[in-house]
């Protein structure tokens, strides 16, 4: 996409033998519970390498950095997320693994929409939106189509997953 302000410049391939069977992987508890065991190390190879390089890379999985600013500590939070890519924009949703909270980054864009992701080696200042329906569900299909846990989650909660829209400032 080059007029997208978000470079597309994954590693891996989505073609990658290890793709499908992580994806099933990821779709169980015990799956899920291992990749957000595993977000740290994740966040920090992401920071040490200003978003080039993910755990999930092989498996060419779209990762940004996102931070925020804290609602209550007003320090800056970042966060690692898959994101769906239309247009000129980037979509993040807040699954928190299908658990029946939503992940703090959403409630601090809520609180301050301006954040800085962190994609392919480049910092980009965004602007994040909350969607609402029917494009929130629209949008939260693609994140599914990607990577299909996005459709466990929504069986493990009764909660509304909360969907951004992240646009360049």
């Amino acid at each position: 996409m080059a007029d997208s302000p978000f470079p597309d410049v994954r590693w891996g391939s989505e073609n990658n033998f290890l793709r499908e069977p992580m994806t099933a992987f990821a779709s169980t508890r015990v799956g899920s519970w291992v990749i957000k065991t595993l977000t740290p190390l994740d966040r920090r190879l992401l920071e040490r390498t200003n978003g080039r390089f993910t755990i999930l890379g092989p498996i060419a999985a779209p990762v940004v950095l996102l931070t925020t600013t804290g609602r209550k500590s007003g320090v800056p939070r970042t966060t690692p997320l898959l994101y769906y890519r239309e247009g000129e924009q980037i979509f993040v949703a807040g699954s928190n693994f299908g658990q029946d909270h939503h992940p703090a980054w959403t409630g601090n864009l809520l609180a301050d929409p301006h954040g800085v992701v962190s994609i392919g080696g480049t910092k980009i200042p965004v602007t994040a939106t909350l969607l609402a329906e029917p494009e929130r569900t629209r949008i939260y299909r693609e994140l599914e189509n990607i990577v299909r846990v996005y459709g466990v989650y929504l069986h493990r909660t009764d909660r509304q997953m909360r969907v951004f829209a992240l646009t360049a400032d």
